[in-house]
């Protein structure tokens, strides 16, 4: 039976359109397999083809003459023991898992991929050399569309752009970047499988740009290695390479709450000020972040400094404490540039701790910030400079980082890593910036979870915590209108906590609309951070009035999500799925889907539309799904799915819907996520008598030990729902961690779109007493606190 499937698998790869793929030149000369790796011979190298798990293969060239490199700076996952079989059927090889099947052609030499005998994509000519680049060639499939490359702001749909692999900061930019900070060579197909190719070195990822049906992968030099990863659905497809990459850590609960953030804070008296402003204002605050006026008063000539300057902050260390006592973390800027004008220059050069040119001496060059060296990575004394430092500031009260700069910004060519050349090493130097954080804190501090901000790194730097942020946008509605594709792009590539310089950063643009407008967005993206050049307060609370009011409820909207937004943390850091989703990912016909980014999910259970233009009278919702419900989250005003709806927007919040069958915790608004317990939770679910059966959780942790779950630190609740001739039935299950003190938690159940009062309403087999709401169809239980609680409610409609 499974020779038969085998042979299946081949005859549809020779039927498909890319059966036409070749390389003519190429020729196979012999094949051997040790263990579980095919290695082919061919007349001008040798191809090693090996699975990972039963969805993944990895594919290497090996070019005659050089050798092999196994060192991947992407891959996490360890070939699994996958049962592969190989086939020899004269003319051709298939080479299968019981998923993936890669099908060997002998005359002419062509290697194919199949997923459960779906045709995926085919090598054209395969491995190619160039004057200037070797190369990679694909062929696709007509009305393929491609996604990925890290971040960038060309349309949802990629194809037809040839995209530079080379991080570069792109400040002030619009509705339009073709190049930004972090770059991936990754192709994610609408076909649903992707394609990771596993070299940090500088080059081009070409999406069809000439209109010939080719995915073409152009590199300056090092490892000609790729990995496939397909699946069934955008579920499997997510898991798949987050697996193969690494996965993102469960941040800290306060990466959840709100940041007071600027370009910057000058002072311990003006930090401290600004800390008590929120709290004057009842406006939440988890974080305040400080950039380089921490370590000098001026922005050039003091980088490198990495020491609190005391004529500005002459109490950091009380100052940290003060605030942590208020719920409040500090986190600081840094970065990767001493400047030769810096207190420590003397002190890296001395250590050897800066890249190299040419002669072995410390390179220095110019840029904007004065004359600088850049630190050196890829040696220890590089590595443990820095990380010595970190060490004693987080010593100090230090609560998180910031990393800036770490394209790097400005990179010789010329400049030497521990040996390497600068192309070599640039793409992946954020991501082994992250890194070095994240071992630090492993061996150093291993109960604690660090916070990492960065703006550059690479493919799988999830899996260090990094939490990327899309760069120097202007302070404009075009700015605003690229940041759903940037963050959706992005979390399909594995990096889930994407987001943006809420209000904008580039500009002293002062727009009340704008920046509200660009708040309420952030309530349903990874990090709400405002954050701006000074000219204009990035704070609402300097802002006027009104911006301020409305602000403040967006924030306080945050706030209230928090159990809902940390099981959703918790779920990526478990499965890889992203928090924003493209609607693609649920949409049941994806054509209509392929190409949208101003809708998008929160979530399984959020359908969230920005405003994103000034003064709109009017907005168009794609709501997915024929068949669907949707229900705004503010009337609860019904909306069916497969339709693309005109609403009219209003002042005080974006349109948000949730979908039918949705449970959704949510908290009482606290100060700070210090104050959060979770003990008592308002309970949302959206009823209707389309859905049969439903199901949903609560994660909940002490928010601030890393690895709470793997070590049964943990407690999830579990939902679900029954509706079947006019009984709503609602069960609570929980589950606890065996190192976990369980807690009372109690739940208020509050279930929408009851159109009458029901005709009885029982916990646990007991009739209760529960508030119907007329006007708005709402229901109102209270499930009474219980440790480790098993309940069930059910409604007679």
């Amino acid at each position: 039976m499974k020779n038969a499937r085998i042979a299946h698998l081949a005859l549809c790869l020779a039927a498909s359109p890319l059966a036409t793929a070749q390389n003519a030149e190429r020729q196979l000369q012999g094949f051997t397999r040790s263990q579980d790796t095919l290695d082919i011979a061919t007349s001008d190298g040798r191809y090693l083809i090996k699975p990972y798990a039963d969805n993944i293969v990895e594919t290497t060239f090996i070019p005659a003459g050089e050798r092999a490199d196994p060192a991947s700076h992407a891959v996490a996952m360890a070939p699994g023991q996958v049962q592969a079989t190989l086939k020899d059927e004269g003319a051709r090889l298939v080479f299968a898992t019981p998923g993936i099947a890669v099908t060997i052609d002998k005359q002419p030499f062509r290697i194919s991929y199949a997923y459960k005998g779906r045709p995926l994509v085919a090598e054209k000519r395969g491995y190619g050399r160039g004057k200037e680049f070797e190369t990679i060639e694909f062929a696709l499939s007509d009305g393929e569309a491609l996604y990925g490359a890290g971040a960038r702001a060309v349309g949802m749909n990629r194809r037809g752009h040839r995209f530079e692999l080379y991080n570069k900061a792109h400040y002030g930019y619009g509705n339009r970047s073709e190049l930004l900070n972090y770059t991936m060579p990754v192709a994610l197909s609408s076909k649903k499988y992707a394609i990771h190719f596993d070299n940090p070195q500088t080059g081009w990822l070409d999406f069809d740009s000439r209109k010939d049906g080719t995915l073409r992968y152009e590199v300056s030099g090092g490892r000609k290695t790729y990995q496939v990863v397909a699946g069934d659905s955008w579920d499997e497809v997510m898991a798949g390479y987050t697996g193969l990459t690494g996965r993102q850590p469960l941040p800290p609960r306060w990466a959840f709450g709100n940041f007071a953030s600027r370009f910057g804070y000058r002072s311990e008296a003006e930090t401290r000020a600004v800390v008590d402003k929120f709290i004057a204002e009842k406006i939440p605050l988890d974080a305040v972040v400080l950039d380089l006026f921490w370590f000098g008063k001026e922005v050039k000539g003091t980088m490198g400094n990495l020491d609190w300057d005391r004529d500005s902050f002459p109490h950091a260390e009380r100052m940290m404490a003060d605030f942590k006592r208020k719920g409040v973390k500090t986190i600081v800027i840094s970065e990767p540039f001493v400047l030769t004008t810096s207190k420590r220059w003397q002190e890296a050069v001395e250590r050897k701790v800066l890249a190299t040119d040419e002669r072995g001496q410390s390179a220095t060059y110019d840029f904007y910030f004065g004359n600088t060296g850049l630190i050196d990575l890829y040696k220890p004394e590089g590595r443990d400079w820095l990380w010595n430092i970190y060490k004693q500031l987080k010593q100090g009260g230090v609560g998180g980082w910031w990393g800036d700069l770490g394209e790097p910004e400005v990179h010789p060519a010329g400049l030497r890593h521990g040996g390497r050349p600068a192309n070599a090493v640039h793409n992946v130097y954020g991501h082994d910036w992250a890194r070095l954080i994240a071992e630090g804190y492993r061996k150093e501090f291993p109960q604690e979870r660090p916070f990492i901000l960065m703006r550059a790194g690479y493919s799988g730097s999830q899996r260090f915590g990094m939490i990327p942020w899309s760069g120097d946008v202007s302070r404009s509605w075009g700015g605003l209108q690229s940041q759903m594709e940037i963050s959706l792009q992005m979390g399909m590539q594995g990096l889930a906590y994407m987001h943006s310089d809420l209000g904008g950063f580039a500009g002293p643009v002062l727009d009340d609309e704008l920046y509200v407008r660009w708040l309420q967005y952030g309530v349903f993206q990874p990090v709400f951070r405002p954050h701006a050049q000074h000219e204009v307060a990035p704070e609402p609370v300097f802002r006027s009035a009104r911006a301020k009011v409305l602000a403040r409820q967006a924030v306080w909207l945050r706030y209230a999500m928090l159990p809902y937004n940390y099981t959703l943390a918790f779920d990526n850091s478990q499965t890889g799925m992203p928090l924003m989703r493209p609607l693609m990912f649920v949409e049941n016909d994806p054509e209509r889907a392929v190409d949208r980014a101003g809708t998008y999910l929160w979530g399984p259970d959020f359908l969230v539309s920005p405003v994103v233009e000034p003064g709109a009278a009017r907005h168009e919702v794609f709501f997915p799904n024929s068949g669907s419900v949707w229900f705004d989250l503010h009337t609860d005003a019904v909306h069916r799915g497969g339709v693309l709806e005109v609403v009219k927007p209003v002042e005080a919040h974006i349109p948000v819907f949730v979908r039918a069958g949705a449970f959704v915790p949510m908290a009482r608004v606290v100060q700070s996520t210090r104050d959060y317990t979770g003990r008592q939770i308002d309970l949302h679910y959206y009823h209707d008598a389309s859905v049969a059966a439903s199901n949903g959780k609560l994660y909940h942790d002490d928010g601030e030990t890393a690895g709470a779950y793997e070590a049964g630190k943990y407690e999830i609740v579990r939902f679900n729902s029954r509706y079947a001739g006019g009984t709503l039935a609602i069960g609570f299950a929980t589950e606890t961690g065996k190192a976990y003190p369980a807690a009372g938690r109690g739940f208020r159940l509050k279930v929408h779109n009851v159109q009458a009062r029901p005709r009885s309403v029982t916990v646990d087999g007991r009739a209760v007493a529960a508030s119907w709401n007329a006007r708005h169809k709402l229901l109102d239980v209270q499930v009474p606190a219980r440790r480790q609680l098993q309940a069930k409610v059910v409604v007679v409609l």
